[in-house]
């Protein structure tokens, strides 16, 4: 049996991930984000279908900051989630298959994402 000497790197703050990688990760934690916050939203929308008192009260719930930011938190994930998705529909057709090119579509991913993302708080706040 062979054992290889491999080197370890145990220190993953010095591990440096391309873009494309970064865009993955993302994409799938935006995934979690909204998976996450759906049950607010429901809560919410089951609560302002109720009555006219279940309206007022769900109104009165987006007024809470940390409500607010949940919920910016929802739309910016949903926003970057689906860039990211039509990236991946536009790689799986064949295109921005090689490294830099996906490293590109990878980085305007990322920054028309946080473009939506201020968008949506200017639009919240």
């Amino acid at each position: 049996m062979v054992k290889k000497q491999r080197p370890v790197n145990l220190q993953l703050n010095t591990i440096s991930f391309p873009p494309a990688a970064i865009s993955s990760i993302l994409h799938r934690v935006s995934g979690v984000v909204m998976l996450v916050l759906v049950g607010l939203l429901v809560w919410l929308l089951n609560q302002s279908l109720q009555s006219p008192e279940g309206f007022a009260q769900a109104q009165s719930v987006f007024t809470h900051p940390l409500v607010k930011f949940l919920i910016w938190g929802f739309v910016a994930a949903l926003g970057y989630h689906v860039l990211a998705g039509l990236r991946h529909m536009v790689m799986d057709l064949g295109f921005w298959e090689e490294r830099e090119s996906g490293n590109v579509s990878a980085v305007v991913t990322i920054v028309l994402a946080v473009i939506l993302a201020v968008l949506a708080g200017v639009w919240l706040w």
